[in-house]
Formats: structure tokens, C-alpha cells, sequence
């Protein structure tokens, strides 16, 4: 079916992914997932051409590009080329962490990290998931206590992207024991705070080339200044914002899924078996089609909920409707394009092979499959009553 979605300035803009990509990351990912790392210089490179920070407003240093289209357009080019560890990283920061400054941050933290963040020079974290607690934000154990011009910080993170490389950490605090969900604040750690340490790099089934870390936070006396929000308004901030994250879960997912048919679409006319390419047999081109039938629907919901995030209508329940459709449909995807690979889709030289291991994450964070499934049934219920 034929998309209407993107214009000539997002094709354009297309172009100047593609390039980017061909020069400053293609030729070294291998060496980065081999190293579980991404060089800073792809995000100097990538801050340089306009590939991050596309939200931050001019007067940051950014191109104050307001249009998800153009990060749609830069997940599209990462899934095609299966450069995958450096397109999680890049989404942390531009689809989560830029969002919360640009919000929620004073004219002051504006003016000292934006600039830092479209260039690339900033690489930055959000650190809500603690050791016992993943979905149920309101099991935060992390402490912040007042004393005097600062705030002092306890606890710790666990499965924090960018960890290794973050300059700057949000990290959500219960702030007031006594205050239930308006007890929770959201901070700014700067990478030299005492106290502030980094743990293992955490090895992943994919993603290799993304570094996720253990983060510790051990009396670390933040300035007051630092408070991001409104203070015993962060589980309310939080909340607030997970609509474009989990949407930008479910634009990596359908690119992902539509990358990895095409793979399998070219592969299966080349391979040769019992005299005739294995997409000349009856049941390749079922699997085929019906990939093909899921994606184009998928793809139509998706569309329209970026178009739905542009006009500021996104809904939580049509953000979680997107996203644990649409990574799920990426996880079946990828398992039957490896089958039709055969015993190919199963080395790690082949694209599909890497996106099998990537891709089996994302219906887990961002809230997981199940707790996508919970917002949706709630909203149900209480419009039923």
C-alpha cells in the first residue's frame, strides 16, 4: 500500500541519513558490537549532520525540528542497514532524555545541556528501573533527602541505557515516603558527582554494541539546582511522557519487521533448492504474503499514531495499542524470516541473525506486553462502567 506519510523534505532528509551512515557508522559496527560499545565519535559525527537532537530548539544549538516524522525517517534508515545498537541509544536520547529538558527544564538547564545534547557532545540517561523494580515505577526505593542548596541521593539502577557513556542521568528519587504518588522527583546527576558510580557493563542476548549499565548513587549531594520538574511531580512527568516513548518502541518495531522481510524477500529469490529458488515454493510465498499483510496494516496504525503524536492527540492506550502490537509483530516477523534463511538465518554474519537477538527486548521494555495489555483493559473497563 502506498504510503502518504512523508513528504519531499523528509525523502531529503533521508538522503542525509543514508550518508551518514554509509560513512560514519556502517564501516565500524561490527568493531562496536565486538567491543559492546559505540564510539563517541559516530555521536559527534551524528550531532554534526543534524541525526540528534532534532527537537532542540535553535536558540539550543539544535535544528528545533518539531516534526517525529524525521525520527521516523532516521529509524526506517537504522533498521535497513541493521545498525541497531546505535539507533537504541541515539532513540534514548532524542525520543526520552531531550523531551524531559526541553519540557521541564528551567531557561538555565536549557542553556547548559542542550547545546551539549544536539551536538552530540552530551550523551545522556534515564535511570527509572532499580534491581526490584521494573514496571511499577511506584516501587522506587532510590531516595532523595533535602539538605540545604542540595539534595542527597541513594540507590540504585539497573538495565540503564547509555549507562557507560552518560554525561548527564535523570534519575527518579522518592523524595516524601509519606506522599504516595506525588512523592517521587526527577534529578539531573552530572558525571563527576561524588558518589556517582558506574557498574558492570551488563551483557545482553542483542544490542551488544549498546552500552547498559548498573548505576550507583551513594550520598551524592545533586544541587538543587538540578531538579528537573516539579518537585513530587517526577512520577506525574514520568507518566506524562511514556506515550512517545512506547511510540517510538513500535516506529523501531515496524521498520525492524519491514527491514527484516525485505532481507528474507531478496534472499529467498536467490537461494537455490531442489532445482528452483526457495521462494518459488508454495509455502515461502504464504510466509511471504502474510508478512507482507501484517506489515502494511501495522504500518498504517503507526503512521497514523505519529501523526496523532504531531498534533499533541496521542493517547496512552493508542501508545500502548501501538507498541505491543507492533513488537510483537516484530518478534514473529524476524523468528519466520531466520526459517526461511534456514540454517544461514542462524549466523551472525547475516543481518536477520543479529536482528533475532535484537529484537527479542522489545516487547519487554518500555513497559512489557503485558502491562501494555493492563493500560488498554483499564481504559476499558472504566468507559464500560
Amino acid at each position: 500500500m502506498r504510503r502518504t506519510i512523508f513528504n519531499q523534505d523528509h525523502e531529503a532528509y533521508r538522503e542525509t541519513v543514508r550518508e551518514f551512515l554509509a560513512r560514519e557508522v556502517i564501516p565500524y559496527y561490527e568493531e562496536w558490537e565486538d567491543a559492546r560499545l559505540i564510539d563517541r565519535a559516530a555521536w559527534l559525527a551524528a550531532g554534526k549532520v543534524g541525526i540528534t537532537g532534532l527537537a532542540v530548539p535553535e536558540e539550543f544549538g539544535g535544528p528545533g525540528e518539531s516534526d517525529y516524522r524525521y525520527r521516523y525517517v532516521v529509524a526506517e534508515e537504522i533498521a535497513r542497514t541493521g545498525t541497531t545498537s546505535f539507533g537504541a541509544g541515539l532513540g534514548t536520547q532524542d525520543d526520552i532524555i531531550i523531551p524531559y529538558i526541553c519540557d521541564l527544564g528551567t531557561e538555565e538547564q536549557k542553556q547548559r545541556w542542550l547545546p551539549g545534547m544536539a551536538g552530540g557532545e552530551l550523551i545522556c540517561a534515564i535511570a527509572m528501573t532499580e534491581p526490584g523494580t521494573g514496571s511499577d515505577l511506584q516501587g522506587i526505593k532510590t531516595t532523595a533527602v533535602r539538605d540545604g542548596d542540595h539534595w542527597v541521593l541513594n540507590g540504585q539502577k539497573t538495565f540503564i541505557t547509555n549507562g557507560i557513556h552518560a554525561d548527564l542521568v535523570i534519575v527518579a528519587a522518592r523524595t516524601d515516603p509519606g506522599a504516595g504518588s506525588r512523592g517521587y522527583s526527577l534529578f539531573v546527576v552530572e558525571r563527576d558527582m561524588d558518589g556517582f558510580t558506574r557498574g558492570r557493563k551488563l551483557k545482553k542476548v542483542g544490542l551488544a554494541g549498546q552500552d547498559t549499565a548498573e548505576l550507583s548513587f551513594v550520598d551524592v549531594r545533586v544541587p538543587a539546582a538540578n531538579l528537573l520538574g516539579t518537585e513530587g511531580r517526577g512520577l506525574m512527568h514520568l507518566m506524562e511522557r511514556l506515550p512517545r516513548e512506547r511510540l517510538s518502541i513500535a516506529v523501531g518495531a515496524i521498520a525492524s519487521a519491514r527491514a527484516a522481510y525485505e532481507w528474507t524477500k531478496t534472499y529467498v529469490f536467490e537461494r537455490k533448492a531442489f532445482g528452483q529458488s526457495v521462494g518459488d515454493f508454495q509455502n515461502t510465498r504464504f510466509v511471504l504474503a502474510e508478512i507482507l499483510t501484517e506489515l502494511d496494516v501495522t504500518q498504517t496504525y503507526v503512521d497514523q499514531a505519529v501523526l496523532a503524536l504531531n498534533a499533541g492527540d496521542l493517547t496512552a492506550v493508542e501508545a500502548a495499542q501501538a507498541k505491543w502490537w507492533a513488537s510483537e509483530l516484530q518478534k514473529r516477523v524476524v523468528d519466520r524470516c531466520v526459517q526461511l534463511h534456514g540454517g544461514y538465518g542462524y549466523m551472525m554474519e547475516y543481518p536477520i541473525a543479529r536482528a533475532y537477538v535484537d529484537s527479542r527486548i522489545q516487547t519487554i521494555y518500555g513497559g512489557t506486553t503485558e502491562i501494555m495489555k493492563e493500560i488498554i483493559g483499564r481504559e476499558i473497563a472504566r468507559n464500560s462502567q
